[in-house]
């Protein structure tokens, strides 16, 4: 649905922001097909781009691109506003800097990333590592659980820009846009993964019966 979303609405010759994680996977696997059509794609991870250009789709530097008409990505949550919760992929950052510069996101997820309130899965950080422990204490005079995330082998998972992601349990974020700024203005803050300053315009969200396509009217 994606694919075809962007096939209808995307110039042709046009650069697509692609994200990152399974969903998003999905998405370039389905438009790898129509490749022809598009100059190429910006990606958002080291993952997204070697899958590109695995199906031989160009990826360029952002800073190469002056504009993005479309940008495709999952999410781990979503309200009903088109705000969400993203980064269990570890990509928040650079999925923020795409979705930024892009005049429409689609948002694609599966029915059960629809929530009420954000908040049930842990929201990402992305964080300096010498910030780390400055901003934990912060999060928890929020109320929240600041965990480490690790990789298998009990180490820091690092991000694609060298950074380590703290990951904040027990949130109940009913002011999504509020949370955001104040969470990003703490010193040693690279990004927090809530989307919704800029949210998505447009969810392909998919079920057993078929895929709702929900468009959001608050400007962004």
């Amino acid at each position: 649905a994606a694919a075809d979303y962007v096939n209808a609405h995307a110039p042709e010759g046009a650069v697509i922001g692609v994200g990152t994680g399974s969903t998003a996977n999905c998405f370039i696997d389905a438009l790898a097909p129509h490749r022809a059509r598009y100059r190429g794609a910006v990606s958002s991870s080291v993952a997204t781009t070697a899958r590109l250009e695995q199906h031989g789709i160009r990826v360029f530097d952002l800073n190469e691109i002056e504009s993005l008409p479309i940008y495709v990505d999952g999410a781990d949550e979503i309200d009903a506003s088109g705000a969400m919760i993203k980064g269990g992929g570890g990509a928040l950052t650079r999925e923020k800097i795409v979705a930024s510069v892009s005049e429409v996101f689609v948002c694609i997820a599966d029915a059960s990333k629809r929530v009420d309130v954000l908040g049930n899965f842990p929201l990402p950080v992305e964080v300096v590592p010498m910030a780390r422990t400055a901003i934990g204490r912060r999060v928890m005079a929020l109320g929240g659980v600041p965990v480490l995330r690790v990789r298998p082998d009990g180490t820091p998972y690092l991000t694609d820009n060298g950074n380590e992601i703290l990951d904040i349990k027990g949130l109940q974020i009913v002011a999504p846009r509020e949370l955001e700024a104040t969470i990003n203005a703490w010193p040693g803050v690279v990004t927090v993964g809530l989307f919704a300053a800029r949210g998505a315009d447009v969810c392909l969200l998919s079920s057993e019966t078929g895929v709702e396509s929900i468009c959001y009217d608050e400007p962004r």
